[in-house]
């Protein structure tokens, strides 16, 4: 995760409260090989889906798979509008899934350098998660999902939790 995103997201969650102390994301060891795993695995993520997070409204859509790997766009709204957007994908990486992502403030300009993505490798998976690197996507059931992002920065360990409802308008 870049240096900026991991002191935005502090601050916002000591501002905004919604940390959790529950672990629910892991971490590779040291030489760790990621988990195997198939873009197919994990297509009940497909959909919109809606939910309440840092005093706003957290938007995620993703695509189905095609091309080995699933698209996905993010937002987050409060009162004064868009406070920023990612786009990123899951990709079949060998026999593995990789998670990738950019940040974009609300102008739409890039946050990590033109070459630069924040990745997540998988760790781990059962029948209703899958666990990358600081980075866990549940699925509750079938309207229902969680996303914890570990937030790792200094003294400072805890997970944010995303509690989204699938949306349909």
């Amino acid at each position: 995760m870049s240096t900026r995103l991991s002191i935005i997201l502090v601050i916002v969650c000591i501002l905004f409260g919604t940390t959790i102390k529950a672990q629910k994301t892991k971490q590779l060891g040291e030489g760790d090989a990621p988990a195997p795993a198939l873009l197919s695995e994990i297509t009940w993520l497909e959909g919109h889906w809606r939910g309440e997070a840092f005093g706003g409204i957290a938007e995620e859509i993703w695509s189905p798979p095609l091309g080995d790997s699933m698209f996905f766009s993010f937002r987050l709204i409060d009162d004064e509008g868009v406070q920023f957007y990612e786009l990123g994908h899951i990709i079949q990486q060998e026999n593995s899934l990789l998670l990738q992502l950019k940040h974009f403030s609300k102008d739409l300009k890039g946050w990590e350098t033109k070459d630069e993505t924040v990745d997540f490798k998988l760790v781990d998976k059962d029948k209703n998660a899958f666990y990358f690197e600081g980075f866990t996507i549940e699925r509750i059931d079938k309207n229902h999902i969680n996303m914890y992002v570990l937030i790792d920065e200094g003294d400072l360990r805890e997970e944010t939790v995303f509690s989204y409802k699938k949306y349909r308008p």
